[in-house]
């Protein structure tokens, strides 16, 4: 008979819960990593705006420090979108190593529970073999005592 893990459905279940906790992570990263694309857009966009505004006409100064100021605060908006996004990043990763550490121990679980049957069918199959051989055994020797027995009926009777 076959091994066959009694938690197999269990197992089953939280490496697909590791799975899907991972495309959670996935998507978190690329999140993180789009907010870190919006950012380095908006320095550009900064860095632009002060080299147009060296070379603008003196009355558009207020202008580009008003789109400055809404640049800033932009920035501003950003980082704090960024470093939400990362803490989200973050709890989705301590989530996914729980579910890879209740796999593991499954998974371990698992190993022993065949180690334990296959000991225990190698026990079994001994047992059966030591049986066989002591029926073995017994049998062969009730074949020679019947043999000796017939040997010396027959010696008997050609004394006779």
């Amino acid at each position: 008979m076959p091994f066959r893990y009694r938690l197999q459905k269990v197992l089953d279940f939280r490496i697909n819960q590791k799975e899907e906790q991972r495309m959670k992570v996935q998507k978190a990263q690329q999140a993180v990593y789009q907010a870190e694309q919006d950012i380095k857009k908006n320095e550009q966009d900064i860095l632009n705006t002060k080299q147009g505004m060296r070379t603008a006409d003196p009355m558009m100064y207020e202008s580009y420090d008003n789109y400055l100021r809404f640049l800033w605060k932009k920035a501003e908006e950003l980082e704090a979108k960024r470093q939400e996004l990362q803490q989200k990043l973050d709890i989705e990763v301590a989530k996914l190593v729980k579910c890879e550490q209740a796999v593991k121990v499954l998974e371990k679980h698992k190993e022993k529970s065949k180690e334990i049957y296959l000991a225990e069918e190698k026990a079994a199959e001994l047992k059966q073999f030591s049986e066989l051989g002591v029926t073995r055994f017994f049998k062969q020797a009730q074949e020679r005592a019947i043999e000796d027995e017939m040997q010396e009926s027959l010696e008997h009777n050609t004394e006779s």
